[in-house]
């Protein structure tokens, strides 16, 4: 998921999935095809190089699917159950922070399943600035509902903007001499 953030080819098909000025179901299923054609290539070769049994190829994309659409889903769970689900597996309040207009937030907490890669690898953000209330979704330079909505303006937008238009390449990174 980090590589469709930080590489630009890759960004411009992902923002058709970041674009979706509301979160929701359909935002976990919302993906350029030519992106879900290089996800599944990605995935045929790992599964060429590792090997793995014909059920747990199917019970990975079970899970895969399943926690895609759980994590995008519009809930809102009580805070002591989120608070406790979330140090295993993703949650909707903690995913949905990555859909968020500003850079910071929105390259934080990409894992799809288990909390423990972003906290691993240092992407863990717990809640955004202004709460999940004064969040704003979606990406600043597509916020025309016509841009985004809709079968053509989806499989045009990887082909609008500049180039180098990609979300990783705004992260504040910090230094030690920063002070952190």
């Amino acid at each position: 998921h980090v590589f469709f953030h930080a590489v630009p080819a890759l960004w411009r098909l992902h923002r058709v999935h970041h674009a979706d000025l509301d979160y929701d179901l359909t935002t976990g299923a919302r993906f350029h095809p030519l992106e879900i054609l290089l996800s599944m290539l990605i995935k045929f070769a790992a599964i060429l190089v590792l090997g793995p049994a014909v059920v747990a190829v199917l019970l990975f994309e079970v899970i895969l699917n399943g926690m895609a659409l759980f994590n995008h889903g519009n809930v809102r769970l009580p805070e002591r159950l989120d608070r406790r689900l979330r140090q295993l597996l993703v949650t909707p309040d903690m995913h949905r922070v990555h859909h968020s207009v500003a850079a910071d937030e929105a390259n934080s907490n990409f894992g799809f399943n288990l909390s423990l890669w972003d906290r691993m690898f240092g992407t863990y953000r717990g809640q955004p600035r202004g709460g999940h209330q004064g969040m704003t979704l979606g990406i600043d330079d597509y916020r025309d509902p016509r841009q985004v909505s809709g079968l053509p303006g989806m499989l045009l937008l990887p082909f609008r903007g500049a180039v180098t238009d990609y979300a990783i390449n705004r992260r504040a990174w910090k230094t030690p001499e920063d002070g952190e």
